[in-house]
């Protein structure tokens, strides 16, 4: 059965807040919950950017849930950290703890001074802290000289059971690329012709685990507002690679979404005020045949949706 869970946006929401609104998504009846990991928002509309580490293990002990987290390491964070702050979640929560893991984007990277490389690069250094991951929480001892530098390091805490290590990946390239080395596919929402397309290509190239996917939506119950939240907070959310990954500054955001339109955004966000259209969308994202989905409504205030969706949304997908 398919798992729906809520995720946790750390550049909108301050994470006393989003504490709260996880325990209250649990009451309500979600099955899960991750968590955004960002130094900068989006835009200055966005206005938070919590850091995801502490608060993990505050959401991980104040409720029951399974949570994962979206992390790029290689230049914010070194490989060795990465695999500490894993494994030492994974040890304190067995079996309740995946991270799924990117190249990154300039807006959070970009703070170490060092430059940001090609996206080639980005692609090799991440397998590079992969390995360097995978082999510390199995207990090695690892050093390693290449486009990222390990002296040495060895973790003293380790889980019972190494977890889950996910690819996460926008188009069929790169999911065809994870499936080299990834525990599992994470991907956000886009037609159901990209969906299959990148689902398929990570799928035929042998890849293993479960499909996760991110749902961005904008829920009120009025239509007209449901579009106001998802402009004002998620129109800088709008632009393709290599935008998305190249620009560093939320101001920058801010200024190149200053044209974007309410019809550009209803591209990327499911907008509505009607819970059984949204409903219906997610049953179709589970047909496609992904099993575990991660509602990301982009609005500041979650209680309305949780309670919305947890009454009326959920007992209709998990029938």
């Amino acid at each position: 059965m398919t798992v729906y869970g809520i995720h946790a946006s750390h550049e909108q929401i301050h994470p006393t807040d989003l504490l709260s609104a996880v325990r209250r998504a649990e009451e309500a009846g979600f099955g899960a919950a991750m968590s955004s990991d960002h130094f900068s928002p989006w835009s200055s509309r966005q206005g938070q950017s919590g850091y995801a580490w502490s608060w993990l293990g505050a959401a991980l002990q104040a409720t029951s849930l399974p949570f994962g987290v979206v992390t790029a390491p290689g230049q914010r964070y070194h490989p060795a950290i990465s695999a500490q702050a894993i494994g030492t979640l994974a040890a304190m929560y067995p079996g309740r703890f995946w991270a799924a893991l990117g190249t990154g984007e300039a807006s959070n990277e970009h703070i170490t001074g060092d430059g940001w490389p090609r996206k080639d690069i980005r692609t090799a250094r991440l397998r590079e802290c992969v390995d360097i991951i995978r082999a510390l929480l199995s207990g090695e001892e690892v050093s390693h000289d290449g486009l990222v530098t390990v002296d040495r390091a060895k973790l003293w805490t380790l889980p019972e059971q190494p977890p889950l290590l996910i690819g996460a990946a926008v188009s069929p390239e790169t999911a065809r690329w994870c499936a080299s080395w990834a525990d599992g596919l994470i991907t956000v929402n886009a037609s159901p012709d990209r969906l299959r397309k990148v689902a398929d290509a990570y799928r035929d190239a042998g890849g293993r685990g479960k499909l996760h996917l991110q749902v961005h939506l904008s829920w009120d119950p009025s239509e007209d507002a449901a579009m106001e939240i998802a402009h004002e907070q998620w129109r800088t959310n709008v632009f393709r690679p290599p935008v998305c990954w190249d620009l560093e500054m939320a101001e920058h955001f801010d200024v190149v979404g200053e044209q974007v339109s309410t019809e550009q955004v209803a591209e990327v966000v499911n907008v509505s005020s009607d819970l059984k259209w949204h409903a219906e969308q997610l049953h179709a994202y589970a047909e496609l045949g992904f099993e575990e989905i991660y509602l990301h409504h982009v609005g500041q205030e979650l209680t309305p949706f949780i309670d919305a969706f947890g009454e009326h949304v959920l007992p209709e997908v998990t029938a």
